[in-house]
């Protein structure tokens, strides 16, 4: 079995632990703290599959199951990047409520050392935090984070065809146009 390694991060935000939880569940609009991608579901609950897809839906990003969905508390799925053939982990949210905010942690376990995804992983959870509390107590990622999107968005013409949505089926359909999010 193939060692793996697990990335913590962690950050204060000043906000409601409701406003958090919108934000990392939503499926209505781009999350701004996910790489400005769109969740697609077939339903928020233990057992339904998500994708992360571009706006436009063209691409998928990223394929998981949700392993635990505890509003607005905790939230886990498996994780796997479409642009890599390594093996999945899971990813973990916990919000807990502080005084004058939420204490927000992002778990990425199970992580297969050495490969692309651990790359991409140990340096995704701090982006993830600092622009999930900067949405959150300003309304928009700073500038640096919305010039890299601009980025993204421009040049996604150049992502590897099998990233293609129609590459990534959601099992179970495709709900993100009707869905809503859940109350917390």
């Amino acid at each position: 079995m193939a060692e793996t390694e697990t990335f913590v991060a962690k950050i204060f935000i000043r906000g409601t632990i409701d406003a958090v939880w919108r934000e990392i569940t939503k499926t209505d609009a781009v999350q701004g703290a996910m790489f400005n991608m769109r969740m697609h579901t077939n339903g928020l609950a233990l057992g339904g599959h998500i994708q992360m897809r571009t706006d436009d839906g063209k691409y998928t990003g990223v394929v998981g199951e949700i392993l635990e969905y505890d509003p607005p508390h905790r939230y886990a799925h498996t994780f796997r990047f479409t642009q890599h053939d390594d093996p999945q982990c899971v990813v973990t949210y916990d919000l807990e409520e502080v005084d004058g905010g939420v204490e927000f942690t992002l778990t990425s376990s199970d992580v297969t050392v050495g490969t692309k995804t651990a790359k991409q992983m140990k340096s995704g959870g701090d982006f993830i935090c600092k622009t999930l509390k900067a949405i959150i107590e300003t309304g928009r990622p700073k500038l640096h984070v919305r010039l890299i999107y601009g980025i993204f968005r421009l040049l996604a013409f150049t992502s590897p065809a099998h990233t293609r949505a129609e590459h990534w089926p959601l099992e179970g359909g495709d709900h993100a146009d009707t869905a809503t999010t859940p109350p917390a």
